[in-house]
């Protein structure tokens, strides 16, 4: 893949791109918001490891978001199994120098977009922390509606948190 949007490219993940991975990844606000298969710190072994997964592999359901021919962030989707196979878990991630400028929003679109366009599924949805409003706002402006809250869901640095779950629905034809 390989997509210019306005405030950034959505591109396969490359071989090249693993020391801006580090370099954007390995910050404790970023990680603080993810789940805890994204470490902190964020190290070339760990950048390596996702890049083992995720170069070449068919079909291709992670894309790197590139801002100025550097990855600054991730963004993917994972297939659901058995009966939820119609469904799709979407997540991102963004360095954090990139906050605030609707990459994010712009990115998540483009991919929502795309999964549908592609994949026999009819719902993606994600899930984010509670403490996480600007996520939250991100996933409101790109059309996804809050479904609900799941109390005392996960526990993240010691800390027993509610989950907000939003989704985006396509309507069959």
């Amino acid at each position: 893949m390989n997509l210019k949007l306005a405030t950034c490219t959505l591109r396969s993940w490359e071989w090249r791109d693993r020391d801006a991975i580090v370099r954007h990844a390995n910050n404790r606000n970023v990680s603080v918001n993810l789940r805890d298969r994204f470490p902190y710190p964020y190290t070339a072994s760990d950048a390596r490891n996702w890049l083992d997964m995720v170069v070449g592999h068919k079909p291709e359901t992670n894309f790197a978001i590139d801002v100025g021919g550097e990855a600054v962030g991730g963004i993917g989707f994972t297939l659901q199994p058995d009966v939820g196979h119609r469904s799709a878990e979407i997540g991102y991630w963004l360095g954090e120098e990139f906050w605030g400028r609707g990459i994010a929003t712009d990115a998540l679109i483009a991919v929502t977009d795309h999964a549908f366009a592609n994949f026999d599924i009819c719902r993606i949805f994600a899930h984010v922390f509670a403490w996480n409003g600007a996520s939250a706002r991100v996933l409101e402006k790109a059309g996804y509606a809050l479904e609900g809250r799941l109390r005392k869901s996960v526990t993240k640095d010691g800390q027993t948190i509610d989950q907000l779950m939003y989704a985006a629905i396509r309507e069959e034809e």
